[in-house]
């Protein structure tokens, strides 16, 4: 991935919007590899119309090496800082269900905000952007009512509110389908309002969520990053895996030499002018 992205616009555009749609960010041949190890994973799961299939940066190397992606991590770092890691990395498949039959792993899901339960704290209304995912979009969505993600955009910026209901199939005033191609990317904090809308089409939805948070966070996939992940990891891959340090008092005042991501050609380029 070699796209040069206008960092400070599109910080802006996020905090604004609350979304970014990135058009030929991944190349057509790393979305090939993508694939074939997305094939890899389902060939090991019991044969379903949905799948939700969290850690995947756990189940193959092709997933891990997005996470620190230097296409996307610098707008990473001037959207949440440089003391950040993975909080989660989702992939999910969404086949043909034409009469919207519910599966355990929830083909489509309702208008919500992420975060835990209870939810995130909120002032005046408002909750904070506590994380933020990237969305890689593997298969053509490029038309509606393929398993899209819906958004409302603006919707994290509007104290109070709550979508006059929560049904995906009944629109919402300012909805929006993200539509894609292989190789797009998405980007959304989780205080934007989403869905899951179901898939009536002839395509297969395949979508892969790279979320970050900062590093005091504890993260959705796993307690402590795996000896697999974190064998030959450089330091930035090692500070986003959380293992920045044994003393976790410092994941809320790090050392300068734990979060390389602010001293790194990342932090220094983008972080330092854009980010304060």
């Amino acid at each position: 991935m070699t796209q040069q992205l206008e960092i400070a616009e599109l910080v802006r555009q996020f905090h604004q919007d609350g979304y970014l749609i990135l058009r030929n960010v991944v190349p057509e041949e790393k979305v090939a590899r993508l694939n074939r190890a997305i094939d890899e994973i389902l060939a090991g799961e019991p044969e379903a119309l949905s799948y939700n299939i969290y850690n995947s940066v756990e189940r193959h190397p092709e997933i891990a090496d997005l996470m620190d992606e230097p296409a996307l991590l610098p707008l990473m770092v001037n959207i949440l800082g440089y003391n950040i890691q993975l909080h989660i990395s989702h992939l999910t498949v969404r086949r043909p269900n034409p009469n919207d039959i519910k599966t355990d792993s929830q083909s489509f899901i309702h208008w919500h905000q992420d975060g835990p339960h209870p939810e995130f704290p909120s002032i005046n209304g408002l909750t904070s952007m506590y994380y933020v995912k990237i969305c890689y979009i593997l298969s053509d969505m490029s038309g509606p009512d393929r398993g899209n993600t819906k958004i409302i955009p603006g919707s994290h910026l509007k104290a109070g509110f709550t979508p006059v209901q929560t049904n995906v199939d009944v629109p919402v005033e300012g909805e929006l389908q993200v539509c894609g191609n292989p190789g797009d990317v998405f980007i959304f904090p989780q205080n934007l309002w989403h869905a899951g809308a179901p898939n009536r089409s002839d395509h297969t939805r395949r979508q892969l969520f790279i979320g970050y948070s900062p590093i005091w966070m504890r993260p959705i996939d796993y307690h402590k990053a795996s000896e697999k992940l974190l064998e030959k990891a450089d330091p930035i891959r090692r500070q986003l895996l959380g293992d920045i340090s044994s003393n976790c008092f410092k994941y809320y005042v790090p050392e300068e030499s734990m979060v390389p991501l602010k001293s790194s050609w990342l932090g220094t380029e983008f972080g330092q002018e854009i980010y304060k």
